[in-house]
């Protein structure tokens, strides 16, 4: 009986120290997620990895003018882009630009930006992002969340620019201000509007102005996932 007794006692503390051994890497894995992660996912971002091909038309209205926009095509993971904007058609790689026209590339970058700014929350890897506090959203006056994203003086096609970003307790973006060079004046504030769904990824279609004349968005948006 004293054998028994004593075979139980092993038991139990083999399996309690086997117990303790498979948590603690899964405590280590459950890391608190940054806001940026968070906003990120909000819209869709742990649905990026199976992302194949995006498509879009970056189109900028002002009152009864209708812009006729430049179209994309872009493969991430090769990470090549089809442009088509008026009797341009240019089909390029990034990491091969040298014969690339300047302007293919940089408005890539802009628009690319605006359709998916909650994910270059976490691209970007060297902008800073400052601790979450409460704000006057600029257009609708609500109290918001808000973060900013200011980046190098160096790099890049817009180096030092900021970005105020403010979004609900859903962590949904909802307007944001854009800031050329840090400056203190607000150099364009727009809102995020009109989200669709496209295969669980989140884009705001419309960006408008204080005013409603002025409205920047998104058309023929598809996004294909791999199979």
């Amino acid at each position: 009986m004293k054998s028994l007794y004593l075979s139980l006692i092993c038991f139990v503390l083999l399996s309690a120290c086997k117990s303790e051994t498979s948590e603690t890497p899964l405590k280590e894995l459950q890391k608190e997620l940054t806001v940026a992660e968070k906003i990120a996912n909000a819209h869709g971002f742990e649905n990026w990895k199976n992302v194949k091909k995006v498509a879009f038309t970056f189109k900028l209205d002002r009152d009864t003018i209708k812009g006729n926009g430049r179209s994309w095509e872009w493969f991430p993971k090769k990470d090549s882009v089809v442009m088509m904007a008026g009797a341009q058609h240019i089909k390029f790689t990034r990491s091969n630009l040298d014969s690339v026209p300047p302007n293919a590339d940089r408005n890539f970058i802009n628009d690319k930006f605006w359709a998916f700014v909650p994910f270059q929350l976490v691209w970007d890897a060297s902008a800073t992002i400052t601790t979450p506090k409460k704000a006057i959203a600029p257009i609708s006056n609500d109290q918001l969340n808000m973060i900013t994203i200011l980046y190098p003086n160096q790099g890049g096609y817009t180096p030092g620019d900021a970005y105020d970003i403010f979004y609900d307790n859903a962590f949904l973006i909802k307007e944001w201000t854009f800031r050329k060079a840090n400056a203190t004046a607000p150099t364009l504030s727009t809102t995020f509007e009109n989200y669709k769904d496209y295969n669980g990824i989140k884009i705001a279609t419309d960006h408008k102005m204080k005013g409603g004349n002025w409205n920047l968005n998104f058309a023929d948006v598809s996004i294909i996932l791999q199979k």
